[in-house]
């Protein structure tokens, strides 16, 4: 098998090049697709519509982000069922808590998260999840929801507890460039702990690039070198690692099978 990645996580609205400009960079670094996250009404639509466009290069997750969590109306809800069973619609998210900014008050918060989980088992399609600083109450929701979910903590921050509590509640970790940093020693620490069969790589561009990439706009082409990090950090052949990494995209985003083509 030869080495490809997909960025399961990355917002194109937020890059300034067009779509097709990021998707020819990325194939040069061996990333064959990405997943686009909506995090607002605003932006919901267009990622929707741009994974249309570019299917299965693009895919795409519908969501309302905890920053957002006022803009979770039964308007959007309904927007997200309508399309739900496109093939272009991996998963739902970005989804969540948020407590270190609290841009939206933390009840609201709750109820948006909540409320898109349940689309998740209605569905039974996987999740992205954004937490920060709210770690006891995300784990506390998911339990309190039945604690049998698929999908990913994005993103991965955060200590050893969520990590655990996360992978029992059916979720898996997903890493960005974060772990590269110098600065990344504890979440280093973490990652060496969670299998192989229960991670994935993402860039959560244009935020976070990884070293060597520092200073530069992220974009979903830099997931190669997080994946490259990771894989020395777990002592295993990159292609080994690439391999474990497009079985866990495959069996948790079953859809983007479509890009593995």
């Amino acid at each position: 098998m030869s080495v490809r990645w997909l960025d399961i996580h990355s917002h194109f609205a937020m890059l300034e090049d067009s779509a097709e400009t990021i998707l020819s960079r990325a194939a040069e670094c061996n990333v064959i697709a990405a997943i686009n996250i909506a995090t607002c009404e605003k932006d919901i639509r267009q990622v929707y519509e741009l994974s249309k466009q570019h299917f299965p290069k693009i895919f795409c997750a519908l969501g309302i982000h905890p920053h957002d969590s006022p803009e979770w109306t039964p308007e959007i809800k309904s927007f997200i069922e309508s399309h739900v069973k496109e093939d272009n619609v991996a998963c739902l998210g970005e989804m969540g808590l948020d407590y270190y900014y609290e841009y939206s008050d933390r009840e609201m918060q709750k109820k948006a998260f909540r409320e898109q989980l349940e689309l998740s088992l209605k569905y039974d399609l996987p999740v992205q999840i954004h937490t920060r600083d709210a770690e006891e109450d995300t784990i506390e929701i998911l339990n309190d929801m039945g604690g049998n979910f698929k999908g990913v903590i994005h993103c991965f921050t955060g200590t050893d507890y969520l990590a655990e509590e996360a992978l029992k509640v059916g979720l898996n970790i997903s890493i960005s460039g974060i772990v590269t940093f110098k600065n990344a020693k504890e979440l280093r620490a973490t990652i060496e702990k969670v299998p192989l069969d229960r991670m994935h790589v993402e860039t959560d561009s244009p935020f976070l690039a990884p070293v060597p990439m520092r200073g530069k706009k992220n974009e979903p082409g830099f997931v190669s070198h997080t994946a490259q990090f990771v894989a020395d950090l777990k002592g295993i052949p990159l292609k080994d690692f690439c391999e474990q990494i497009t079985q866990n995209n495959l069996k948790v985003f079953p859809k983007l099978a479509a890009a593995y083509q």
